[in-house]
């Protein structure tokens, strides 16, 4: 008897002295997250918020005009990009629209060719961005896309009429990519002035606006040799004023077929405007347009704000600039061109 109290005696023993082992611990444990707690609230927090953080806009006071200049209305200028030219950036900084109202916007595919024209734009960039104050932009924002181009850069491959479905859609998604990310508040005028433009009038901007219209665009043409004469041609057959024939072509399409202007697998018999210039013949000229291209086009940041983008998938039967143009119309917006204002394109 005396034997088993000694023994229950002694569990107690062990029971009380396993309890006050762990209480210790548990203190231990909660004093321990307390004072971290505690030291980890009185570090002092980063600064957020204040008065400084908020932006008000008054987007009714936002003018595009025709006084654009007058006016200071600041224009983004839109450039997707996959080869680098020297020509297309001297005729970019000679624009005499004051330099500090233009924010550029840049996009380039992955790969090896276009990590050669970033390191090529990076420092044209840095060159006019650190030389004198009336050269430099007021903004510069350079993107790289998330894929490789689909698309070989020759001429002659872009310009295949079996690469035109992918290659339109790529640029179209690259084209949203770029106006989404850099439009804001402030942006009066959109210009989209293609990488191979190498050659406008230095007053390209103050001259489209100057026709005040939502969407307007230059004639494209192409400068060459033949037999030692300096000659040019039309290049950009993507702005046009719409055919009974193409509207019945379209009807008779699946949903999802494209068509495709310039070539004579397609022939669609629209009136293109680069067949309506005439040499000496007013450069302010307006014709209304169903398509446009977009190698130097004009348009009021108005536009995309009201949800007119680049569609990359068939929109009726129309991709790219021809479906900006459709998509633009059916919110309200009518393309404009002008057949005898002349850009050139680079020749390869």
């Amino acid at each position: 008897m005396a034997a088993y109290k000694s023994k229950r005696a002694n569990n107690r023993k062990y029971s009380i002295i396993g309890i006050t082992i762990i209480s210790i611990c548990f203190l231990i444990y909660f004093f321990g997250i307390s004072s971290s707690s505690s030291k980890s609230q009185s570090r002092p927090l980063p600064s957020v918020g204040g008065a400084k953080s908020i932006a008000r806009f008054q987007m009714n006071g936002l003018e595009a005009s025709w006084r654009s200049f007058e006016n200071k209305e600041r224009v983004l200028i839109l450039t997707p990009i996959a080869r680098f030219y020297d020509d297309y950036w001297d005729n970019l900084i000679r624009l005499n629209y004051p330099h500090e109202l233009i924010e550029l916007g840049f996009i380039l595919p992955r790969g090896r060719e276009a990590n050669t024209a970033l390191q090529k734009l990076e420092d044209a960039v840095r060159k006019v961005q650190t030389g004198p104050v009336t050269n430099r932009f007021n903004k510069v924002t350079i993107l790289r896309q998330d894929f490789e181009s689909p698309f070989s850069q020759s001429e002659k491959d872009r310009h295949a009429l079996t690469a035109q479905r992918e290659r339109r859609s790529a640029m179209a998604k690259a084209r949203n990519s770029l106006f989404t990310t850099t439009i804001n508040a402030g942006i009066s005028w959109v210009l989209w002035l293609d990488a191979d433009i190498v050659e406008t009038p230095v007053s390209l901007i103050q001259d489209l606006a100057a026709h005040n219209k939502a969407i307007i665009v230059a004639n494209c043409y192409q400068k060459y040799t033949d037999r030692g004469e300096q000659k040019i041609r039309a290049y950009d057959f993507n702005s046009w004023q719409d055919s009974d024939t193409a509207k019945q072509m379209a009807r008779d399409m699946a949903e999802d077929d494209i068509i495709f202007e310039g070539y004579s697998e397609m022939a669609t018999y629209r009136t293109l405007m680069a067949y309506l210039y005439v040499d000496g013949n007013d450069i302010h000229e307006e014709v209304e347009l169903d398509g446009v291209g977009a190698t130097a086009l004009l348009v009021k940041a108005d536009v995309h704000r009201d949800g007119a983008m680049f569609p990359s998938f068939p929109f009726y039967h129309l991709l790219e600039s021809e479906g900006f143009a459709k998509m633009a119309k059916r919110l309200g917006y009518q393309s404009y061109g002008l057949p005898n204002y002349l850009i050139y394109h680079y020749n390869e």
